[in-house]
């Protein structure tokens, strides 16, 4: 009987520390010192009954269609058909946005004109009360130099106060923007989550991979928008990452040939964002092994019109 007791009260410590959150490590902030994020502010809510699908729809010469409707569209999950639930033209949803701006020392000579062009963005996107947005820096670190806020001139000052300097940690900068930031806003289906990045994308500091970085973001339902600071007019491999990184998530990669054309790049998201449209669909069959599955959103019978998409989603794990 005793015996029994033991293991009883030792099984009961067991759940009671497994309950517990542990501190996990993530990217630098405000420092070199690793961030220690509870697992259960960082744990990100899937539904497993239905995935949203946010995307935009243009023509060849990318101007934005906006008069479909719900029959105009087909999805596949792994090459299988899916019957559409709710289908919306989203144009109003809060706007949750985390810019990102590469602080190294590589940006130096334009720096002062991508903080202009960054806050002119934000002014023109945001709508007081309604929209959101951070502002992170990366170079060898990461910091958070303003949280989720509609205070437009906080975001500002924020920005102004950036000086370049240091390495590259674009991936980290990415992981923590979606994993700690923008994953936290929910319900998910209630608010757009778009990731801009200013950077040449040549990633030399991080400590996460980009396939981490990507996941992350894909976890999080973000969309990323790329604008490469290479004026250079070489395709470099920090041009092709940027490119990846938008293609997977359904974002926009921009290449700004002079840096006079970045505020025409920030234009572009800022009109994107209000021209996309949003799909829900129970996954048939519904998988619950936390692997990728590849979705693919048509236009029946419009080889014409382009659709901007994520690639796919990560089931949940049960």
């Amino acid at each position: 009987m005793r015996r029994r007791l033991v293991w009883l009260a030792l099984l009961g410590a067991a759940l009671l520390a497994a309950q517990q959150p542990r501190p996990r490590s993530g990217p630098a902030q405000a420092g070199s010192q690793p961030v220690q994020v509870d697992d259960e502010k960082t744990r990100i809510i899937l539904d497993v009954t239905r995935v949203n699908i946010l995307f935009t729809v243009t023509d060849r010469k990318g101007r934005f269609i906006t008069n479909l409707t719900k029959d105009d569209f087909e999805v596949y999950e792994d090459k299988r058909p899916q019957k559409i639930l709710e289908f919306t033209a989203e144009s109003d949803l809060p706007l949750r946005i985390a810019l990102l701006l590469d602080t190294s020392n590589s940006v130096r000579p334009r720096f002062r004109f991508i903080q202009e062009a960054a806050i002119e963005f934000l002014n023109s996107v945001m709508r007081p009360r309604y929209d959101k947005a951070l502002v992170i820096s990366f170079d060898t670190n990461v910091e958070l130099v303003a949280d989720l806020t509609d205070d437009r001139d906080r975001l500002a000052s924020a920005i102004r106060e950036l000086r370049p300097g240091g390495g590259t940690s674009m991936y980290d900068a990415i992981y923590f923007a979606c994993r700690d930031k923008l994953a936290q806003e929910q319900p998910r289906h209630k608010f757009r989550r778009a990731l801009v990045v200013l950077s040449d994308g040549e990633d030399n500091q991080s400590r996460v991979t980009r396939e981490q970085a990507l996941e992350m973001a894909q976890k999080a339902d973000v969309v990323i928008y790329t604008i490469s600071t290479n004026i250079s007019r070489l395709d470099t491999d920090g041009d092709k990452v940027l490119r990846y990184l938008a293609s997977e998530t359904g974002g926009l990669a921009l290449f700004p040939f002079k840096i006079e054309d970045l505020a025409q790049s920030f234009e572009n998201i800022a009109n994107e964002l209000r021209h996309q449209y949003n799909i829900f669909y129970r996954p048939e069959p519904l998988r619950t092994d936390g692997r990728y599955q590849t979705v693919d959103v048509r236009v029946k019978g419009r080889r014409d019109l382009i659709v901007r998409a994520r690639k796919g989603y990560y089931a949940p794990r049960l």
